[in-house]
């Protein structure tokens, strides 16, 4: 076997999702030895993603689990939620850091997690209604984008920096406009593509369609998946709950229409 195609030891995900005719070679090498061990060939030991090295990716899939024993999706592609399922939670690496704002904003989110409507389901309390003012909505309406808005907004006052989000309490209107305004945004296409682009920090963007959407931080990769935090949530992800939730849900693809970076 050539030098240049030795597996490592304990291999870390590269970075970018493996799919056909990716130039991955060490990292494809490991997971053909490590689908071979599981029994899911005989595949090839070449370093090459092929149609061989897919069928076996997909019949792990289609046995596995992840770390939160949820079925694996069964694409034929290696993301963060499959390498880890191939070679565990030691294998993903620490997502990188955003910016100073995105930094900041995320530890201010942290502080509100616990935060709860009074009364429950009427989008309304004392910080709930603190969050929608930052964007100038009344009371009583959805106020995830308003969260994450306030967050912002309260980490470059005390950090003494810039907040270029744009103030609106509309998920996608702040999509639209955060494109606009030119900051660093990732489409779901290229944060599956190559997840080590997601910074921790950074916002993530949901269309439900009829102009309903979600949104929240991102704060870390959980076994592959997105651990956010995330206000008028609940425990199981939902757009229309009642606190501000840390969760551990979302994979990059569920995120489907993008992430915003902050400086």
């Amino acid at each position: 076997m050539p030098d240049s195609l030795a597996p490592r030891t304990a291999p870390i995900f590269p970075g970018t999702t493996l799919r056909r005719n990716s130039t991955e070679t060490a990292a494809v090498l490991a997971v053909q030895q490590a689908l071979n061990a599981r029994g899911c060939g005989p595949v090839d030991e070449d370093g090459a993603y092929g149609p061989q090295t897919e069928a076996a990716v997909r019949l792990f899939q289609a046995r596995a689990f992840d770390a939160q024993q949820h079925p694996l999706t069964v694409d034929g592609m290696v993301g963060p939620v499959t390498w880890v399922a191939l070679f565990g939670a030691t294998a993903l690496p620490p997502m990188t850091s955003g910016g100073a704002l995105a930094k900041a904003a995320l530890a201010v989110a942290m502080t509100q997690i616990g935060v709860r409507e009074k009364p429950p389901l009427s989008n309304r309390g004392e910080e709930v209604e603190a969050y929608l003012a930052s964007v100038g909505v009344p009371p009583g309406n959805a106020w995830c984008a308003a969260f994450v808005y306030f967050c912002a907004t309260e980490a470059a006052r005390k950090a003494s920096l810039a907040n270029p989000l744009p103030r609106t309490g509309g998920v996608l209107d702040m999509w639209r406009k955060a494109l606009k305004a030119g900051l660093p945004c990732l489409t779901t296409a290229q944060a599956v593509a190559a997840p080590g682009l997601v910074s921790s920090g950074m916002i993530f963007i949901m269309d439900f369609g009829e102009g309903k959407g979600h949104t929240g931080f991102v704060k870390d990769l959980a076994g592959g998946r997105l651990a956010t935090i995330e206000g008028n949530s609940n425990d199981d992800g939902s757009r229309d709950g009642v606190g501000v939730f840390a969760l551990t849900r979302r994979t990059l693809g569920s995120v489907n229409t993008g992430f915003i970076g902050l400086p």
